[in-house]
């Protein structure tokens, strides 16, 4: 009974540890109300609770911008400037972000798709958080309007660059009421962070973000696995769990 029942424990262990010892990035790209249904659809699946702070009162101009739980500046320094509340670039019906907006001119070199992103990265923003975070969703607006390749980047803590979005023709981006705007997302549960950076690659372009700023800390492994399939460490484990359940049949049969 005892050794029956410790292969029935190991086998659950090992189950439940190849379902929750994923590591997985995730992004999102679609209209504002999709995409912030998805992000917050993600974020109360994997058992977070999301903030949610609508830009109002900005400055008109200003190196740094207090937030409360965050700290906007340009991530290579300098001034930055409220855009207002954006009407998206042919939209119908008219769309506006949910808003205020800060304007990104993209700079730097290489541009368009051409590397990872990072040569352009000075010219975007960063967002400082007093409390970690690993989940971060906004709006952009006046983006895939000219300048293509255009591609969008979100950044943890100054780690590898996770593309948010793609641009390859004129208006392929424009996805709010048909008009120029998109909410991006990405989530990264492999830890927690404190920093976040946006930016683009399509220089000579002009595209704003904000809106309302929307963020979130999940626990490690909390997401599931972006393309369906354990990593092998699950892999081994479940192996193990299933060897379990096999011995204690093969003692039920004898």
């Amino acid at each position: 009974m005892k050794k029956t029942l410790l292969a029935s424990t190991l086998a659950a262990s090992a189950l439940f540890a190849a379902g929750s010892a994923n590591a997985t990035i995730l992004t999102v790209y679609n209209d504002f109300t999709t995409g912030l249904a998805n992000f917050n659809s993600t974020v109360s699946g994997a058992g977070g609770t999301a903030s949610h702070d609508t830009w109002t009162n900005l400055p008109s101009s200003a190196t740094s911008i207090n937030r409360g739980d965050y700290v906007v500046t340009k991530t290579g320094g300098g001034t930055m400037y409220n855009e207002g509340v954006y009407q998206l670039w042919g939209s119908s019906p008219i769309a506006y972000t949910s808003g205020q907006t800060i304007g990104i001119n993209p700079a730097g070199s290489p541009a368009h798709g051409l590397d990872d992103g990072t040569g352009t990265k000075n010219s975007g923003l960063t967002l400082t958080f007093a409390s970690a975070i690993n989940s971060i969703g906004f709006e952009v607006g006046d983006w895939a309007t000219c300048c293509q390749i255009s591609n969008l980047y979100i950044s943890f803590d100054n780690n590898t660059p996770i593309m948010v979005g793609n641009s390859t023709d004129y208006g392929d981006g424009f996805l709010t009421n048909g008009g120029a705007g998109v909410f991006v997302a990405a989530f990264d549960d492999t830890g927690d962070f404190h920093t976040v950076q946006f930016w683009g690659d399509g220089i000579g372009e002009y595209l704003v973000m904000g809106g309302t700023i929307h963020y979130a800390l999940l626990e490690q492994g909390s997401l599931p696995p972006d393309n369906g399939v354990p990593e092998p460490a699950s892999l081994a484990l479940l192996g193990i769990g299933l060897m379990g359940l096999g011995a204690m049949r093969r003692r039920k049969t004898a």
